[in-house]
């Protein structure tokens, strides 16, 4: 009697596991970016038949054997569940590391949005006349403006060049994420250089393939460009990005 009470008692033990086990895949693990464990590992048992058998031909050997499997089961997954949250830990640990690093902030100050010329998506291109892939933002901005990291990281690339995107940085944030600002006036860092977020690292200029003095700037997340309008929410409101959205979309030619 005493062992069905155990195992009506490992039911309820399962329930509050089994809950612990979804929150950890489903929003912990979610959150960090971290693939959830497989249930097939979580539910695996500790093998090996052999391992009860010193439990056979005694009274009741059945409920007893099948209680300490339970048992066994329920410790590994614990055992895992523990390890998880072990990970889990180091993770928040590395997260508060990588919203310093994520870009967050627009490159130039634009307090009033009206500098924003050019958004990401197709546009028609100023020299060609023919739509194209726009992989980043332009940022109208008289020359000499000041450019700023838009999140930490290490400045990966310099580039000094007349064609293309002219004058060139590159930071590397880590986590995937890379930034670029092209057509610079001037380089304020070097290749190497660990910077921060808000850190002046060159000013607005009109080198390479530019119709005008701006910035263009990409957001990259494994080597691919993605929308940089994503990427503001550090200095503005809702309605702020509603706004600069709008401005965005006014434009139908890069100014690169």
């Amino acid at each position: 009697m005493q062992l069905e009470v155990f195992n009506k008692k490992f039911d309820h033990i399962n329930t509050v596991l089994e809950d612990i086990q979804q929150r950890d895949d489903n929003i912990y693990r979610t959150i960090f970016e971290a693939e959830p464990i497989p249930s097939t590992y979580r539910q695996a048992g500790m093998g090996g038949v052999e391992r009860y058998t010193d439990l056979e031909g005694l009274s009741n050997s059945e409920i007893v054997i099948e209680t300490a499997k339970r048992l066994d089961k329920i410790s590994k997954q614990i055992y895992i569940q523990s390890k998880s949250f072990d990970e889990v830990i180091g993770l928040a640990k590395r997260k508060e590391e990588m919203i310093a690093c994520v870009p967050a902030i627009q490159p130039i100050s634009n307090k009033d949005l009206k500098r924003v010329a050019s958004p990401f998506g197709v546009r028609m291109h100023p020299f060609y006349k023919v739509l194209k892939m726009h992989t980043g933002m332009d940022f109208t901005a008289p020359s000499g403006t000041e450019i700023y990291s838009t999140g930490d990281g290490v400045v990966s690339t310099v580039v000094q060049s007349a064609r293309g995107y002219g004058n060139t940085v590159i930071v590397d944030h880590g986590f995937g994420y890379k930034t670029l600002y092209a057509h610079l006036s001037q380089i304020l860092v070097r290749s190497g250089q660990k910077v921060k977020r808000g850190e002046v690292i060159g000013l607005v200029g009109n080198t390479g393939m530019s119709m005008a003095p701006h910035l263009h700037y990409e957001v990259r997340k494994n080597d691919e460009p993605i929308n940089p309008i994503n990427f503001y929410f550090n200095d503005l409101t809702p309605e702020e990005y509603d706004k600069i959205i709008e401005l965005a979309a006014q434009s139908g030619q890069s100014l690169d």
